[in-house]
């Protein structure tokens, strides 16, 4: 599991790929079309596309003479159960930093009231 995380992360740490996980999660398109809107070769594009399929982002099918790409959504549950765990725990921090914060007032709090009533005697 660990090990296609990483392939995941690494492969969604290029700007370029990020995009067209980003356009293939609206439509399959095929290579061609995934290339339009960058300055860079079909060769390059279908260089990323290895990455993602490598990472088990995408996949491609077979259609005539088309060969469309298709996002594999089933990988972002995978970073979605990785990324949660580590919020939970985040979450779990605060509460117990806010815990120690609430606990510190209430000390706090009487032991200003006292120095105020010897100043004022």
């Amino acid at each position: 599991m660990d090990d296609q995380l990483s392939r995941v992360f690494s492969a969604l740490a290029d700007p370029i790929r990020r995009d067209m996980v980003a356009r293939l999660a609206v439509a399959d398109a095929g290579v061609n079309e995934l290339a339009e809107p960058y300055d860079v070769s079909v060769q390059a594009v279908s260089k990323h596309l290895k990455v993602l399929e490598e990472a088990g982002l995408v996949s491609r099918t077979k259609q005539a003479q088309r060969r469309p790409v298709h996002l594999e959504a089933e990988v972002f549950d995978l970073m979605t159960k990785w990324i949660e765990r580590y919020r939970r725990q985040a979450e779990e921090r605060y509460r117990r930093l806010d815990d120690v914060l609430a606990e510190m007032d209430t000390e706090q709090s009487p032991t200003d009231t006292r120095h105020t009533e010897r100043g004022a005697s």
